[in-house]
């Protein structure tokens, strides 16, 4: 069984995270979205919330999966019986920092493949960075997260 993580905070998911699971659904057995958990970073939404809105963008989703963790991912992905893992690619910078998180992975997890995915033009702009800042200003997030999250966050003070 091909089984894929697909990390992060998603600290809010955001339309780029959607488009690169739909993208590799066709690709994998079962992909495993899976909050990180970094008790150093501090998150506007809580781990819960964050789940939450996990389960309902991917419900449609018969292969798709709604974790977390914490600690390493590498670690994550041998306890679930994960042999790749997918990272989004937005630009040069993410690619530069990824290589190097994927080659550490594989020194300490051989059997652990990192899959890059090259955003597509239309979402290579977002990140939850830019999108929690939004939200902290009191701006409209609907061009950068799922309806049904802009929706909600329209009725939070």
């Amino acid at each position: 069984m091909k089984i894929a993580v697909f990390p992060g905070s998603f600290d809010p998911i955001t339309l780029g995270h959607v488009d690169l699971v739909r993208r590799a659904v066709p690709l994998f057995d079962k992909i495993i979205v899976a909050v990180g958990i970094n008790n150093y970073k501090t998150t506007l939404f809580s781990l819960e919330k964050r789940i939450e809105w996990l389960k309902q963008v991917f419900k449609e989703y018969d292969n798709v999966e709604i974790s977390y963790f914490e600690g390493l991912t590498v670690r994550f992905c041998q306890e679930r019986g994960a042999h790749y893992l997918i990272r989004g690619l937005r630009n040069a910078s993410d690619f530069d920092y990824e290589k190097t998180i994927s080659q550490i992975n594989t020194i300490m997890g051989k059997e652990v493949e990192t899959i890059f995915l090259i955003s597509q033009p239309e979402y290579s702009h977002i990140s939850s960075t830019i999108v929690r800042e939004v939200i902290k200003g009191k701006g409209d997030v609907s061009a950068f997260v799922p309806k049904n999250i802009s929706k909600e966050l329209l009725t939070i003070d």
